[in-house]
């Protein structure tokens, strides 16, 4: 991806400027820079579609966190995410619904989920999906 690649979050910005800074930002220092639970939530849709599994893990708050990532099926391909709400319960919990769409061996797949986000130490966390749907 070069300097004016847009990012697959899908915000109007490059990726340098977007989820790639965020992406950086842990590699350089190995905190999370994401401001929000929605930052958090897009920084790791694009880390699966470029398959940056050591972000995905360090992003993953380690009560929930697994041992390791399996690399992404063959010919996986992100196709879009869209955010459909944020919310955030206090200062340190938030929720984010989304919809990623992908596309596998000729077939669309659409992943809706609600995804529970805690902030600790300053840095926000991906707890999991809330089954219940908040």
């Amino acid at each position: 991806m070069n300097a004016t690649t847009p990012c697959p979050c899908g915000l109007p910005a490059p990726y340098a400027d977007c989820c790639g800074r965020l992406h950086a930002e842990h590699a350089a220092s190995g905190r999370l820079a994401a401001a929000t639970p929605e930052a958090l939530m897009r920084s790791r849709y694009s880390a699966f579609v470029r398959d940056l599994r050591p972000y995905l893990l360090a992003s993953w708050h380690a009560s929930t966190r697994p041992a390791a990532l399996e690399p992404p099926e063959p010919g996986l391909r992100w196709l879009g995410l869209s955010v459909k709400r944020q919310t955030l319960q206090d200062a340190e919990h938030g929720l984010v619904e989304f919809v990623a769409r992908s596309k596998l061996g000729g077939r669309a797949y659409r992943l809706h989920e609600v995804s529970r986000f805690v902030r600790e130490d300053g840095q926000w966390f991906y707890i999991d999906r809330d089954i219940g749907g908040a």
